[in-house]
């Protein structure tokens, strides 16, 4: 059965439903970006009405043991997204992203917020979001990239919703209730944006459209064990990982950054941590199309010398204009590497074994994402400001454009 129509719709134009279904879904998953609208009322719950005594820190881990869970799950269940299709694989992870803010609404000590909240709803994330990436890489062999970062601007996005509506619930019905509000909404959304995903027939091609020769040759349909054996998976492991360590690092410390070093109003730095979140969201169909049109390995380049360019402009002449435009690059970028890596995955290896391919890969943004925010501590502690974190921040890109370079070649071409 060839693929007719979809919802209604002609196929040319059905198909970009599921970019929206994606990205609405990934609206769901990213709420996780807002938790420090939660850290302040829930160190007061436990406090005041659980007479417990807790520390910020405590009251902040919950957000790495989800974002660990996210980065563990995304690849050991990948091969379910072939067995399972998209719809039911969506599904578990939407049940499991719902079930964990429903039952973060009912704790009574901090070890349950990580084990129902950190464990179950960040698993869940990892089960449900690479199912838009996978959705879009099949249904847009001709604007892969582009698809890609439409699909996941949602996840960059979120924070800025969320964030605002947990703003308005919490002094509305308290942060236990606005966790069961979240829990149910997503667990809404989630299944009813799931019913109509389907992949394509293999080998789906828009009617007229034929791939440029140069993307057939760079194409090598690979599975998982013969992607591992080459050096262009391990060239874009690295630039993934530093391309998110670098932006994690900032964006963990965009906020005492703005009060600290360049002295804006505390209230300000957080307003900008939202304009920053819509570059973070931006960053995504930019640097996918930029990805599609220059192929891989010069978007990484580009990426890591705008990194590069930013944190020498704070570092050189930190004040609040180039504290805003450094990081607004900064977020752009660590968003732009979220549609470069899955966009390379498969124009290098193919979508044969895709979600298994890429699960490996995004183990790179795992690791970014638990050594970035740790090593921006360690250096502010060391140095004594957050300013020695961008000579660091420098040399990594440098090192990062050096790979791209040289190892984002295609299979074949070796």
């Amino acid at each position: 059965m060839h693929d007719k129509h979809i919802l209604g719709l002609p196929v040319e134009r059905g198909r970009w439903l599921y970019v929206l279904l994606g990205l609405i879904i990934n609206i769901c998953l990213g709420s996780i970006y807002a938790w420090s609208v939660f850290v302040r009322p829930l160190t007061d719950y436990f406090i005041t009405d659980l007479g417990k005594t807790v520390t910020s820190n405590e009251i902040l881990m919950p957000f790495s043991v989800f974002l660990a869970a996210f980065a563990i799950a995304m690849p050991l269940t990948g091969k379910y997204i072939d067995q399972w299709g998209p719809r039911k694989t969506t599904i578990v992870g939407g049940l499991l992203t719902g079930l964990g803010w429903l039952l973060a609404s009912m704790v009574t000590s901090v070890e349950m917020l990580y084990l129902v909240y950190g464990v179950i709803g960040g698993a869940g994330v990892g089960i449900a979001y690479g199912v838009p990436v996978a959705l879009a890489t099949r249904w847009f062999p001709d604007k892969r990239g582009f698809a890609v970062g439409l699909a996941l601007l949602g996840f960059g996005f979120s924070a800025f919703i969320s964030a605002n509506i947990a703003g308005y619930l919490i002094p509305l019905i308290g942060v236990m209730d606005t966790f069961r509000v979240f829990g149910v909404a997503f667990l809404v959304i989630i299944t009813l944006c799931a019913l109509p995903l389907r992949f394509p027939e293999p080998g789906y091609a828009p009617p007229g459209w034929r791939p440029a020769p140069s993307a057939i040759a760079e194409t090598c349909e690979c599975d998982r064990s013969q992607m591992i054996r080459t050096p262009t998976f391990y060239g874009l492991w690295i630039c993934y990982f530093i391309g998110c360590l670098a932006g994690l690092m900032a964006i963990s410390i965009a906020q005492p950054v703005g009060v600290e070093v360049v002295g804006i109003a505390p209230v300000l730095a957080t307003a900008l941590v939202g304009v920053f979140a819509i570059f973070n969201g931006g960053g995504r169909p930019f640097f996918g199309w930029l990805t599609d049109f220059l192929r891989p390995a010069r978007a990484a380049v580009i990426s890591f010398l705008l990194i590069a360019g930013a944190s020498m402009m704070l570092w050189v002449a930190p004040s609040q204009i180039t504290y805003i435009i450094a990081f607004c690059l900064l977020w752009g970028c660590l968003g732009g590497w979220l549609a470069i890596a899955p966009t390379a995955t498969a124009r290098f290896f193919g979508t044969c074994d895709y979600p298994r391919c890429y699960g490996l890969v995004f183990l790179a943004y795992g690791a970014g994402a638990i050594a970035g925010p740790q090593l921006a501590g360690f250096i502010r502690d060391s140095t004594g400001s957050y300013l020695g974190v961008f000579p660091y921040i420098i040399g990594l890109a440098v090192i990062g454009a050096l790979i791209g370079h040289f190892l984002l070649k295609p299979i074949n071409s070796r």
